[in-house]
């Protein structure tokens, strides 16, 4: 299987500054809508899982070792900001990844090359196509350069590090009780979308989509914030 766009394809790996073994990086472009339509073939959500644990190593690495005086609290949502959907959807576009992905024709048709959560998901695939062909050390530098301005950001961000417990901090400040995420799913497997609504005191203050219930609460947590210090 080739990976369309070759020239994408070499501009890419161009930007990643590391070689990748051929058929793992054609395996983590493949889009699970695209292996539904070609019959079966092996998706990508294997390398999303190794590289997403590779991820969050490296960067809790490497936030533990920047800022030896944060707490534990800090330095969860430094390291939320840095993984977020949305900042790594950023270094997707940064390094050319949309145009290279494998969709199927239906995420073709509605834009899902610029799609935050399929940009997501395949940048975390390619970190764990490196992992497995180099090793912890080249992955690591992948991450660290590709990350460094999010992370460096991430110790001046301030409240929109991680919307979900910024969301549950002014709940509390306010006496408003926890907030209550209420997920639905729908779609077939491969294209499975969820979305989540968040309840604070009885009333629902946000929504947000995404295709892990993980990015669809931490945009409903956005809105719901936003909702709240808003009325302040």
């Amino acid at each position: 299987m080739s990976i369309p766009g070759q020239q994408s394809a070499d501009a890419l790996i161009s930007r990643l500054g590391v070689h990748v073994d051929p058929d793992l990086l054609v395996l983590a472009l493949t889009h699970r809508s695209f292996a539904y339509e070609a019959g079966g073939l092996p998706t990508n959500e294997r390398l999303e899982f190794l590289g997403d644990s590779v991820l969050g190593v490296v960067v809790t690495d490497r936030l533990y070792h920047a800022h030896p005086d944060l707490p534990e609290g800090e330095l969860a949502k430094m390291r939320a900001a840095c993984v977020s959907q949305r900042a790594l959807a950023v270094v997707a576009r940064e390094i050319g990844l949309g145009p290279c992905i494998l969709l199927g024709k239906g995420e073709r048709a509605t834009g899902g090359n610029d799609k935050d959560s399929i940009l997501c998901d395949a940048f975390e695939a390619i970190l764990g196509a490196i992992y497995l062909t180099h090793g912890t050390d080249v992955v690591r530098e992948v991450i660290l350069r590709l990350l460094g301005p999010s992370l460096a950001a991430a110790a001046t961000s301030g409240v929109a590090l991680d919307w979900k417990t910024s969301l549950q901090e002014a709940c509390a400040e306010r006496g408003l009780g926890s907030p209550v995420y209420q997920v639905t799913g729908e779609g077939p497997d491969h294209a499975r979308l969820f979305t989540a609504t968040v309840i604070i005191a009885g009333e629902p203050k946000g929504s947000g989509t995404g295709t892990a219930k993980k990015h669809a609460e931490q945009d409903a947590a956005a809105e719901a914030y936003a909702a709240l210090t808003t009325v302040d």
